[in-house]
Parts: C-alpha cells; structure tokens; sequence
C-alpha cells in the first residue's frame, strides 16, 4: 500500500492531459483551484486536497479511515480469505483497511488498521523504529538475570535483537517495549532464556494505546492521537 503525492503541475499534466507548458499556463493563469485557492505550481498535491480545473473536478478530497482494534487470540492477521480465522472476519468495517503489522495467532491486542498508506509504511519499516508496547506473562518466575538479558537483546535467528525496556509487573510478568518486529520476537526471545509465553498482549504503538477495547472491539483514533502520530512517524 503506498501514498503518493505530485506537485501541482504534475498533476494538472497527468489529470489533465496536456503538456507541461499548458500546465504551467493554466497554473500561472489562476484556472487551477486547490481547496477553493488559486494553485501554485510546486505545492504538493494532498490525499485530502480537491483540485479543479475551469470549476472542474480533477481530484475529490480522499478521506482516510484509521481505526484503532483489540486483535483476539486466535485471529490470523492476514486479509487473505482463503485462511481460516482470518482478520476480515472480525474487523468491524466494510472499507479496505490495512493492519500495520502483525500479531501472531496466539497473542492479541492493539492493531492499527488504516488505508493511509504514508503512516502504515513509516509505522512499519524498521528503519523508523517507532515504539510498540507488550505485556506479557511467562511460565515460570522470573531472574534479575533473565530480565537483563532480554533488556538488552537476545541472539534469534542468527540476530541480535536491539535494545528494549523492561518492567517486571509480577514474578511471572513483565512489559517490554520494542523498536523492531521480528517474527515472533518476543516468544524466540523468552524461549532462548528457557521462558515460554502463556499470554502475550500489545497495549500500544507509537503513541495508540489499547486503554478499555476488549477483543473484538475497535475505535476510530482521536483527532488529537492522529496529529501526534502524523508527527512522530514524520520525524
């Protein structure tokens, strides 16, 4: 999934099927509107921007759907229909979201789901390293040494993963906060420490935190929560 923005005389040419100089001309000349204002010729065209040309549409406002989800255990997170207990099968919207991110399918808790395709990418590529938060509960009490070692990074899959927070909650629980997303990172982690996850719950991304959303249930994110994601993911 993947946002693109044009400049203004991109646009004009490619919606409106003329040469570049006629773009220019109709820029320069006032013909085309952005929101209701004349354009300039640089401005970056938008997802939420209308343009029209001599009071025609060129481009609608596209308006995207960002939603905040409680993942249950046992859900696949994959749109695919052809797999059983599939996401679309419990995401509560008609209209084509994306998760950012996988859960596997014995843990659950917050997912991000949108059609925005600028904040899944930079939520997602690890080279951003945006935060995302877990509790989790292991089978057996644990070690001052183990809670160090998985603060500082663990060797899976020939890796060593980076540094995290830890706080330890109980004997056997902890939240860890990570900045990448391996497959199944905190399992393999806990399971090289001699550890086994009974139950592994995300209660935030980035700034999105899970709060009272049951499983199965959903939320739209809040102005507020979605200019402070614009921001952070933007840095």
């Amino acid at each position: 999934m993947k946002t693109l923005t044009y400049s203004l005389q991109h646009y004009v040419v490619q919606k409106g099927g003329m040469s570049n100089k006629e773009a220019v001309q109709c820029v320069l000349s006032g013909r085309v509107l952005v929101n209701g204002r004349k354009g300039l010729l640089r401005q970056t065209v938008q997802h939420h921007d209308e343009v029209r040309l001599d009071g025609q549409v060129l481009k609608a406002p596209q308006m995207f759907t960002y939603m905040a989800f409680h993942k249950p255990r046992g859900i696949e997170s994959t749109l695919n229909p052809n797999i059983r207990h599939n996401l679309l099968q419990t995401i509560p919207t008609a209209q084509r979201v994306y998760p950012v991110g996988r859960l596997d399918k014995e843990s659950e808790g917050l997912m991000l789901l949108t059609n925005d395709g600028q904040i899944y990418g930079r939520i997602l590529h690890a080279e951003h390293h945006q935060e995302k938060e877990y509790s989790v509960t292991v089978n057996k009490p644990l070690t001052p040494e183990a809670i160090t070692q998985l603060a500082a990074g663990v060797v899976i899959m020939g890796q060593q993963t980076r540094p995290a927070r830890i706080a330890q909650l109980t004997e056997n629980s902890f939240t860890i906060v990570l900045t990448q997303g391996l497959n199944r990172q905190i399992r393999r982690m806990c399971y090289k420490l001699g550890y086994q996850v009974q139950q592994l719950v995300r209660t935030r991304m980035v700034n999105i935190r899970l709060g009272e959303l049951q499983p199965g249930q959903w939320r739209d994110l809040s102005p507020s929560e979605l200019q402070e994601l614009r921001q952070i993911v933007a840095a």
